[in-house]
């Protein structure tokens, strides 16, 4: 997705809000060091993600802190435990389970912390969750997922946000019960909120997949090119890719994956919305195909 305008306040206040959680003096720094990087780079046409990591490995390294949302992570994670019996029942009792567990996996991605339309505390999280169950997929292609579900047999997942990916077990675990195998992707280095190999292996992320790899980088989504060779050819042999989060579509969406790509998500800002072509604040499903076409009947 094309960097625009409306991005330059977006990023600062994450780049202000890590800081204040680092808690170690260093906003005016980070924030300096930052917007240098963040002046140089911002040009149209630029991918949002690719610019975002830049300013973000500038700020990481200014506070001198690997992982300043280390205790949200773990505190975002423990709030969605609370929820993850309702979940299963809500699921369990669905006369369409698959979709069920696809509803509870996107408003999971309301938990991204330092966002203008998200939540910015994990308790906030108890306020939204049943309101945003009862609002339902605002923009769904749910039927058109199921339909590649039913004759696939690989899914490649990758991850976003702690707390989020709890409920990311629910939905792995209906595409297991379908015979599917699931290969999950994370963040190789700790970056924002997003879901890292000790965070996946902390909360038994790792037992729920068939196979769990990282992008092997400090990086906000994903670049195929930049992938071991073992997974890039996973993901070109998979007749799938499920992507949780904005970033994931933010740095997907300007590359050939190859395969159908479903972004499940919650449109927290209008240039992820725009870019989607639906509206802000839903819970979406949105399918893309390697032709940029809806598949045929």
């Amino acid at each position: 997705m094309e960097m625009r305008p409306e991005c330059v306040p977006c990023l600062l206040k994450r780049v202000l809000f890590q800081a204040q959680l680092a808690d170690n003096g260093t906003e005016f720094i980070a924030l300096k060091d930052a917007m240098a990087v963040f002046s140089e780079g911002f040009r149209e046409g630029r991918n949002s993600a690719e610019l975002a990591t830049e300013v973000h490995r500038a700020a990481y390294k200014a506070m001198n802190v690997s992982d300043p949302y280390k205790e949200l992570k773990i505190r975002a994670d423990s709030v969605a435990e609370e929820y993850m019996g309702f979940a299963e029942e809500y699921i369990s009792s669905s006369a369409d389970r698959m979709k069920a567990a696809i509803l509870v996996a996107s408003i999971g991605n309301i938990m991204d912390f330092g966002v203008e339309l998200a939540i910015d505390d994990p308790d906030m999280f108890r306020k939204e969750f049943r309101k945003l169950l009862e609002q339902g997929i605002g923009h769904d292609d749910t039927d058109a997922v199921k339909n590649i579900l039913s004759n696939a047999k690989s899914v490649i997942y990758v991850f976003d946000n702690c707390g989020e990916s709890q409920f990311d077990k629910l939905l792995i675990r209906e595409l297991r019960k379908n015979g599917l195998k699931v290969i999950g992707i994370v963040r190789g280095e700790p970056i924002l909120n997003d879901v890292s190999p000790s965070d996946a292996e902390r909360t038994g992320l790792n037992e729920e997949v068939d196979e769990m790899h990282t992008t092997s980088e400090f990086r906000i989504g994903l670049l195929l090119s930049s992938l071991t060779e073992d997974l890039r050819k996973k993901i070109a042999s998979a007749d799938i890719m499920i992507a949780k989060g904005m970033a994931n579509f933010e740095s997907l969406s300007d590359q050939d994956i190859g395969i159908p790509v479903v972004y499940i998500l919650r449109t927290k800002c209008t240039p992820v919305a725009d870019a989607l072509g639906i509206p802000t604040e839903i819970n979406a499903v949105s399918v893309k195909f390697p032709t940029d076409r809806r598949e045929k009947d």
